[in-house]
């Protein structure tokens, strides 16, 4: 018998959640079939297995979350399976039994693994029927730990997420609308109960919210990067009148030609990697007590998702044309919507970009995404009333704030990037030539 064991599919990953067995207790596993998808600290990725076999058992159940090296399986040549059927009468789950051989996503490049004695196995929790295996319903994560907490049956729930994906709020209406008919269905004449206890209805007041993986780590780095890195602002008021009409020309001739739809977004992402090419002193990392200088420019640019936030980086941003950035920006954040965005692709960034412009917010403060030294965070753009040329006028105005560490970035090194960085903006035609 081979034990698997919980895998390192990225390189912050210190524990997984079982997102969802992808094979069942006396299945055939062959090399290369994904066996369970992993929710790790960046995204959910499929665990491919590494040799041929019988799942014959299952420490781990859904929505379990394990340290890597953990055993959340086993794997054999079908005896232990059909034995385990055996005795419980033929009754068999993906939650109750089986393993298979550890495999990490062949994408995300190592695995770790534990001795036997690293965990001891833990019973499974739910259970299916003799009739064999259900095709699983897609969730996410979030929503199949609030379908667990609220008793929710996933099958009679249709999702309302990408590709018809069961997202959160399809759970929580689901179990609101079963609460109507319970209550609905009570008789009139029942009478009232006895007043709740304050601490009851507390209780039925409070309802807590299971953490994503994502989430998990987010609030742990950020809650560091705030208490270990001794941050200051910057904050330049940029006129982008010029650089507004400069992208509704651009994408016309973009769209003439096929190419893609470039967003003021994608235009601040690029001069933000020509400016960090003039002044490298930005582009460096800071980490156990030591300055790191970045010879190449790699973009991060947040997402926001149910889950919590993730990066996709651009790599070698600098480089590359504002359409390229654009393409690539636009799959990538896609990708990660839709939890496909491999943990390679959301790590090796020296900078980073959140903008909120989107949502109507004016200004705001990032925090700093470790062992980065600097984040841009970009306002929405609004018009303005400003003295031009010796007269009042209406101009687009954007806010953008940098937050920099200061054991890494000088407050002069940060202002003259941020100088570079505003001059480009207001004069576009320098962002691609």
């Amino acid at each position: 018998m081979t034990e698997i064991h919980m895998p390192r599919l990225s390189d912050t990953m210190e524990e997984g959640v079982i997102s969802a067995w992808r094979k069942q207790v006396g299945d055939q596993i062959n090399r290369g079939d994904v066996v369970a998808d992993i929710e790790t600290d960046k995204a959910v990725m499929e665990m491919e297995a590494y040799d041929d076999g019988v799942l014959e058992k299952i420490l781990i159940a859904e929505g379990e979350t394990v340290p890597i090296g953990v055993p959340i399986g086993i794997m054999g040549d079908g005896s232990g399976a059909a034995a385990a059927a055996g005795t419980s009468g033929g009754d068999s789950d993906g939650s109750t039994g089986g393993s298979a051989t550890t495999a990490a996503s062949s994408e995300s490049g190592s695995t770790e693994t534990a001795s036997p004695n690293t965990a001891a196995p833990r019973p499974a929790a739910s259970t299916e029927s003799d009739a064999g295996p259900r095709e699983r319903p897609k969730a996410s994560p979030l929503a199949r730990a609030v379908a667990r907490e609220k008793g929710v049956d996933l099958s009679t729930v249709t999702g309302t997420g990408p590709g018809g994906r069961i997202i959160r709020v399809d759970i929580e209406a689901a179990a609101e609308a079963t609460t109507d008919t319970e209550s609905s269905q009570q008789p009139a004449q029942e009478p009232q109960r006895a007043e709740r206890s304050e601490s009851h209805q507390q209780s039925q007041d409070l309802e807590e919210i299971p953490l994503s993986n994502i989430r998990k780590v987010t609030a742990r780095r950020l809650t560091e990067s705030k208490q270990q890195a001794p941050h200051f602002y910057l904050t330049s008021a940029v006129d982008v009148t010029d650089l507004v009409s400069f992208r509704s020309d651009l994408n016309e001739r973009l769209q003439a030609s096929g190419g893609p739809k470039v967003s003021v977004n994608d235009l601040v992402v690029k001069a933000c990697a020509t400016a960090l090419r003039a002044n490298p002193s930005v582009n460096v990392s800071f980490r156990d007590e030591k300055l790191f200088q970045h010879n190449r420019v790699h973009l991060g640019v947040a997402v926001a998702l149910d889950s919590g936030l993730v990066v996709p980086v651009i790599p070698d941003a600098d480089r590359k044309s504002v359409s390229e950035i654009a393409a690539e920006g636009k799959e990538k954040a896609e990708r990660a919507r839709d939890g496909k965005l491999k943990p390679d692709e959301m790590s090796g960034s020296t900078f980073s970009v959140s903008n909120l412009g989107m949502f109507g917010i004016e200004e705001f403060s990032a925090v700093i995404n470790p062992p980065e030294a600097a984040i841009l965070a970009v306002g929405a753009t609004r018009e303005e009333v400003q003295v031009h040329d010796g007269e009042f006028v209406v101009r687009k105005m954007m806010r953008m704030t940098l937050s920099a560490d200061h054991r890494a970035v000088d407050g002069a090194v940060g202002a003259v990037f941020m100088q570079q960085l505003t001059s480009l903006l207001q004069d576009p035609i320098r962002i691609i030539a």
